[in-house]
């Protein structure tokens, strides 16, 4: 059992830094998009590259983050039967939830972005406007790191609803663990 708390902390661990850094992009989009807008609209000079690339670092934030955003519970949920659970009981829904519903849906996720991402690699594929970003395929290939990430931490969360259902509570990272204070819907965070 202590090697299921072991790989769902390092599955955290990998989720935190990956969003923990990709997040940052979010200041990298303000500066950009700040400079697009008054390159336009003050100085009549316009860079398709700029316009792009605020675009592109926002899918990219977005898509590497979700792991993270996983981690920490910011995803939304319907909470009529989850807010009011006990500790078991969360363990439950999030075991049979992400069974039946989070990894099908990861699973068709890669499926269907597997072949798009190897055919833009393939080409080399840069952007539709001229002028604008190369490797556009860099790009494409967060839409796999995206189904990866939160595949691990769907992981992660069927290991911490098997430590919580044999009651080793005791092994479940901090990060991921449930907890009754004072938001019983949001677990405790150490990230």
């Amino acid at each position: 059992m202590k090697i299921l708390g072991r790989i769902a902390s390092v599955i955290c661990a990998i989720n935190a830094v990956v969003g923990t850094i990709l997040s940052w992009l979010s200041v990298g989009i303000v500066l950009v998009c700040f400079t697009v807008v008054v390159q336009r609209y003050v100085f009549a000079v316009s860079h398709v590259w700029m316009q792009d690339l605020y675009i592109w670092m926002n899918g990219a934030m977005f898509t590497g983050v979700a792991g993270f955003a996983l981690l920490r519970d910011n995803h939304v949920r319907v909470d009529i039967f989850y807010r009011p659970a006990t500790p078991r009981k969360k363990a439950v829904i999030d075991l049979v939830g992400v069974l039946l519903f989070l990894m099908p849906a990861m699973y068709v996720v890669w499926i269907y972005a597997l072949p798009f991402v190897q055919r833009s690699w393939r080409y080399g594929e840069g952007s539709a406007n001229v002028g604008g970003m190369p490797a556009l395929f860099v790009l494409k290939t967060f839409i796999l790191a995206f189904a990866v990430l939160i595949a691990l931490q769907g992981l992660a969360m069927i290991l911490r609803s098997i430590l919580m259902l044999a009651g080793r509570e005791d092994l479940v990272p901090a990060r991921i663990r449930y907890t009754r204070a004072e938001d019983p819907t949001h677990p405790t965070e150490a990230v």
